[in-house]
């Protein structure tokens, strides 16, 4: 197991990727800290199961991500359980997907909240004890709706655009701590967004947006982060 002995704070993990992230991260032995908009047993079942099966230690967290307040008091609960923060996922997002003239202003404000400001929030907690300990691996989920034209994409693409320059930023600003900033670009994948922006958009098919013909998989995303933490682990090993 590559991840033993290390914790990883996933967002947004109910179902879809983040649901496979938390699945993937405890295959390799990895403690999780697994977000949720609110208690859900269903969801409870679900870890305790993935937990009972890899052997691992999952703690499940829940907030709003649209409350702040709320969402940095049990952040800071949560991280006092725990001695290390080794892996920062920021998952959780939102998309409307509606025409710009008909969207209200404080729609997009809302969509920015989740996909923008409030990872912005919770890496700032988080970095605090990454800077301290010398290292960790923070990974972001950007999207080709960032760069792909395409009605309806007005509030979910800017947005996910303006990831796309806040990651590029913080890496430069704390690779000098050890802490290491990436981000997976996302293609439609076969999740219940996908599901519904394409009934939304109306405007083809999603599973023919790439050359595969086919949409990604939520287990294959899980992978491309896992490569991510991975890749920060050699990296700190050939430093020490």
């Amino acid at each position: 197991m590559l991840l033993e002995g290390k914790t990883a704070f996933i967002t947004g993990t109910n179902r879809g990727i983040g649901f496979a992230l938390v699945e993937k991260f405890s295959q390799e032995g990895a403690t999780v800290i697994a977000h949720a908009r609110k208690t859900n047993a269903e969801h409870e079942d679900n870890l305790l199961k993935i937990s009972n099966k890899y052997n691992n230690s999952i703690i499940p967290v829940y907030f709003d991500m649209q409350d702040i307040a709320g969402m940095r008091a049990e952040v800071k609960a949560v991280l006092s359980k725990v001695d290390n923060i080794d892996f920062l996922v920021n998952n959780a997002g939102v998309s409307s997907w509606q025409l710009f003239p008909m969207t209200k202003v404080q729609t997009i404000r809302d969509e920015f909240e989740v996909n923008l400001f409030s990872p912005m929030e919770l890496t700032q907690i988080v970095l605090r004890k990454m800077m301290k300990q010398g290292y960790g691996s923070i990974v972001n989920m950007r999207s080709i709706a960032a760069i792909e034209i395409c009605p309806g994409n007005c509030a979910y693409g800017v947005s996910k655009a303006a990831v796309k320059m806040w990651t590029e930023v913080l890496a430069s600003e704390v690779g000098q701590f050890g802490i290491r900033v990436n981000a997976v670009v996302l293609g439609m994948t076969n999740t219940d967004m996908a599901r519904q922006i394409e009934e939304k958009s109306r405007t083809r098919d999603a599973s023919f947006v790439s050359a595969l013909k086919r949409l990604d998989e939520p287990e294959e995303i899980a992978n491309a982060v896992i490569f991510c933490v991975l890749t920060m682990l050699r990296l700190l090993m050939d430093i020490r």
